[in-house]
């Protein structure tokens, strides 16, 4: 290859990945950052050598099979990869990474952010100050939840359950967990591990979700698998909205079987769920874990340093295929 390798960046990315990007590939921009469907997905990508993307584009199997052989690497600004068909693009040579690590941080914050909204009734609150109808106070007025020396349950526990688990503790919370293997013990660092999900659940005062969407996880989180938990429990989501039967979470959270949620992804993005948003136990956010300064510079360099290593011969150090 002569030249500057061509890099396809689909959205807008912080000024100083950008810049960066420039220094050393050929650059084309979604200047408005708008959405791409799959056609156009397909036709901004053929005549480039590379695409830095995020989790709004989705690579299905059709949209792989219609790629130039000469883009060879999808580099994504994102942990998971469900937007991503990895057997696809391992059948059509096309390399692909991810961003793990650097945001483990940020999400966990953003889940202990809303246990905290959910279980003290944040969202409710807000809403009543700014409607300015707050005219009463009395001991039994907007009584939440204390989490503080509850059962912290956590499903998946990659690197951000690892996180978020740590800071869970801070409030002296006991911690369990679900993962496909049991971690070592340096790692588990205490917690209890349950080598099923139903007995994770049923011990969970707060269950947060850390799992990738695979087949396997989609609506995990459905009328049988609420109906294991504890009374009164709160589920907290930072992974992704399609764990999430949200139907049996409305009817769970209307009858009372679950005292809250607190929720950063949802089924549908952007824009949620708005029978969800109806519920006044409901603390939302859109989509917001890794939203930082911090972290989310600290992704456009880690997908930048596997693009970088790829074009100049080396391994990039998140290939997942």
């Amino acid at each position: 290859m002569t030249g500057k390798p061509v890099l396809l960046i689909t959205r807008k990315l912080r000024d100083v990945v950008q810049a960066r990007a420039k220094q050393t590939y050929q650059v084309i921009l979604n200047d408005d950052d708008h959405v791409f469907d799959a056609d156009e997905l397909i036709a901004r990508c053929q005549n480039v050598d590379a695409v830095l993307p995020c989790h709004s584009e989705h690579f299905s199997a059709d949209v792989i099979a219609a790629l130039p052989k000469r883009l060879r690497i999808i580099a994504n600004h994102s942990v998971g990869v469900d937007h991503v068909d990895l057997a696809a693009a391992k059948a059509a040579g096309i390399v692909v990474t991810n961003t793990p690590d650097v945001l483990s941080d940020a999400t966990a914050e953003i889940a202990i952010l809303c246990m905290l909204g959910a279980a003290r009734r944040g969202a409710e609150g807000d809403a009543m100050i700014r409607a300015g109808k707050w005219d009463f106070w009395s001991p039994a007025f907007m009584v939440g939840r204390q989490v503080s020396g509850k059962q912290f349950g956590v499903l998946g526990m990659g690197r951000v359950g690892q996180v978020t688990a740590d800071r869970a503790r801070g409030f002296g919370m006991e911690i369990h967990y679900h993962n496909r293997t049991r971690l070592p013990e340096h790692l588990e660092k205490g917690a209890v591990f349950h080598d099923t999900v139903a007995g994770l659940f049923a011990v969970s005062d707060v269950l947060s979700l850390h799992c990738p969407a695979t087949p396997d996880t989609r609506n995990i989180i459905n009328a049988k698998t609420l109906a294991l938990l504890p009374d009164r429990a709160i589920l907290v989501n930072t992974a992704r909205g399609g764990l999430v039967d949200e139907a049996a979470l409305i009817d769970a959270l209307q009858s009372g079987r679950l005292f809250a949620a607190g929720l950063d992804v949802f089924q549908v993005e952007p824009g949620g769920n708005p029978a969800l948003a109806a519920l006044p136990n409901v603390f939302l956010l859109p989509h917001i874990g890794s939203a930082t300064e911090e972290t989310r510079d600290a992704m456009g360099f880690r997908a930048l340093d596997n693009l970088d290593a790829f074009f100049s011969g080396r391994a990039p150090q998140d290939r997942l295929v």
